[in-house]
């Protein structure tokens, strides 16, 4: 009989992968935020905010394609960046629907201000940054084969 809470266990917390994923994300979270609220910034702002760095006039559907968001939590951190004054909403006049982001000039400033913060909190992991690189493959591999099988199961499901 197999004890409860050996190394090898398949249900033990330690052993978990998504786990392990899960906490990093939180460590991460807690210390971009200590950052960021200098800049009166979320972690989720700032995401959006390095997406329209690097191309501004995008959509709402695709900054959410890029952040894995849906409109329903996007739309709430937009509005909040625009009542800051770092980006401006502009609808489409062909289509009332769709709504491109752009920044302001706050926006765009606050990129220089930054600039050392991705690589500030990747020196706390305590990983150069060869091993960070090969584990940032690593994960977008595993995300993008995660969200690949999601997809296929979601459209076996509604043809079944």
């Amino acid at each position: 009989m197999r004890k409860p809470g050996r190394a090898d266990d398949p249900q033990r917390l330690d052993n978990q992968l998504c786990f392990a994923v899960y906490s990093a994300a939180h460590a991460f979270g807690r210390a971009y935020r200590a950052m960021l609220s200098h800049h009166d910034l979320t972690y989720p702002q700032y995401l959006v905010l390095l997406v329209l760095w690097e191309e501004e006039g995008l959509t709402v559907k695709d900054i959410g394609t890029k952040l894995f968001l849906d409109s329903g939590t996007l739309t709430p951190l937009l509005k909040r960046l625009e009542a800051a004054g770092q980006v401006r909403r502009v609808r489409d006049r062909a289509d009332e629907r769709q709504v491109s982001i752009f920044l302001t000039e706050k926006g765009r400033s606050l990129k220089g201000k930054m600039e050392c913060l991705p690589l500030d909190v990747g020196g706390m992991t305590g990983l150069d940054m060869e091993a960070r690189r090969t584990l940032l493959e690593t994960l977008a591999g595993m995300r993008g084969e995660l969200h690949e099988r999601a997809n296929s199961d979601a459209t076996v499901r509604a043809a079944g």
